[in-house]
């Protein structure tokens, strides 16, 4: 079998071979796939938990060594034989690896990301969860050797998700000859396929089928969508993001002991899983519609005004109208909670955060009646804004009062009793940002509520049935 493994590794040379090597190529090529059948056959016996995610790639030979970007596995054939015949659980090892990529959606990165940082942040993270499982049929030579840096890497990050691991890479400045030599201990496959096409052997028939239908794609796409192959792309994540959320409740109810033992893959799930908010869009969810003094250019004839400018020449039979009728905040309630948990700095920049998006969308009318509620298990303060220049005020000065408990319930009957006396006359949303553990109101309110809550450890907070749940962590306050 070696003869199989002195094959081209250059796609100019692949246009170069010879018949007989054309023959081997497809004598590797079909030998390379049982092979990856029978590794994929052997995690399905062991995970069951990943049965539908295990079978979800193509498998395409290319010019490489072995890849995924969570449509396909690349794989050169050559490559494939040499490191079963090395040991025969280490292509099991390497499909486990890149599965892991694929369910966590390790490909979907942004284009500003660093690469070398993310790209090991990654196989450090996926390499973590596999030690986890106690798999008896992967090849476990490399754990010994990537021990320490996990053990290093486990003082200073406590949840070993990709994200932590890149941010505490890029908070230290890992320098380019580290990132390199921690590579070679965790590097399970190539991903170059990440971020661009790879070369594939379009000598063997399915080399052949994946460049045809990529030409399909590319001269007839679907009605609506971009001739590139953006929304097949984003399909493929909608579908991995589906799986990771069939693994987690499969983990959490009928592999249960399972899941507790591989604590890692819980965390990584958890962090994938988490709802996504744009916190800025959510806050028009409070915006109350009303008339301010402004021309209205979208209510505007352009008809009409032609006509009567041709007929009197400067004069014109019609004007475009002197107020609009916007959303904006007039009337609302921001609850912060200032038990221990949740005090100090975050919650100042919160209050700020919230404040600039208002700004920015002009959300105030030039009069408001915004109530800053800070609370935790009784009403510690509660200060009144009626203008900018109040909040501004109210920023500069902004001290936090209680550390208490937590009890919801003592704002809501607050609020009401507000209501009762006039001081609100259309209030349509509270606010109440929080770290979630406290006691709900029993009744829902006549107004829209939201709880906002900070959470850095992927738990999974229940809101009742009439309150809207928004989860942010630390780093998405700073970036909004």
């Amino acid at each position: 079998m070696g003869i199989l493994y002195n094959m081209p590794h250059d796609p100019e040379k692949e246009k170069q071979l010879s018949p007989e090597e054309k023959a081997k190529l497809e004598k590797a090529d079909k030998l390379a796939r049982q092979i990856l059948e029978y590794a994929r056959n052997t995690l399905f016996m062991n995970l069951r938990f990943m049965k539908n995610a295990l079978g979800r790639c193509n498998f395409v030979p290319y010019m490489g060594t072995v890849g995924a970007d969570a449509a396909n596995f690349y794989y050169y054939p050559p490559y494939i034989l040499k490191q079963f015949e090395q040991n025969q659980n280490r292509i099991t090892r390497i499909y486990l690896h890149m599965i892991l990529h694929c369910i966590f959606q390790h490909q979907f990165v942004s284009p500003s990301i660093q690469r070398p940082m993310w790209n090991l942040a990654c196989d450090i993270a996926v390499e973590k969860m596999i030690q986890e499982l106690h798999l008896d049929s992967i090849d476990k030579s490399v754990e010994s050797r990537q021990a320490a840096v996990l053990q290093r890497l486990e003082k200073n990050v406590k949840y070993m998700t990709a994200e932590k691991i890149y941010d505490y890479f890029v908070s230290t400045r890992l320098s380019p000859e580290d990132c390199k030599a921690m590579q070679k201990l965790f590097e399970g496959d190539n991903h170059d396929v990440w971020y661009g096409a790879p070369d594939v052997l379009t000598g063997l028939e399915q080399g052949k089928a994946y460049v045809k239908s990529l030409q399909q794609t590319m001269e007839n796409p679907a009605e609506g969508e971009p001739s590139d192959s953006l929304a097949e792309r984003e399909a493929t994540q909608r579908m991995w993001q589906k799986l990771a959320k069939q693994m987690q409740v499969d983990l959490e109810t009928f592999s249960k002991q399972q899941g507790k033992d591989a604590g890692s893959l819980m965390q990584n799930l958890l962090s994938v899983n988490r709802e996504r908010c744009n916190y800025e869009n959510f806050l028009r969810k409070f915006a109350v519609r009303g008339e301010v003094m402004k021309i209205d250019n979208d209510s505007f004839d352009y008809n009409f005004y032609c006509y009567g400018r041709s007929i009197y020449e400067e004069a014109a039979l019609i004007e475009p109208l002197e107020y609009k009728d916007v959303k904006r905040i007039r009337e609302f309630v921001i609850a912060i909670d200032t038990s221990g948990s949740v005090a100090g700095k975050t919650v100042q920049m919160f209050i700020q955060k919230t404040y600039n998006i208002l700004k920015q969308q002009e959300s105030f009318f030039s009069k408001v009646n915004i109530h800053i509620i800070q609370c935790d298990a009784r009403i510690q303060e509660d200060y009144k804004i009626t203008t900018e220049e109040e909040f501004d005020e109210y920023l500069k000065n902004m001290k936090l009062k209680g550390f208490g408990g937590t009890d919801f319930r003592p704002v809501f009957n607050y609020v009401d009793l507000l209501i009762r006396q006039k001081e609100f006359t259309n209030l349509k949303g509270l606010l109440y940002f929080t770290d979630g553990y406290g006691t709900f109101p029993e009744h829902e309110p006549d107004y829209k509520t939201a709880f906002v809550f900070l959470d850095d450890e992927y738990n999974n907070f229940n809101v009742p049935v009439w309150a809207i749940r928004i989860i942010l962590t630390t780093d998405d306050i700073m970036e909004i």
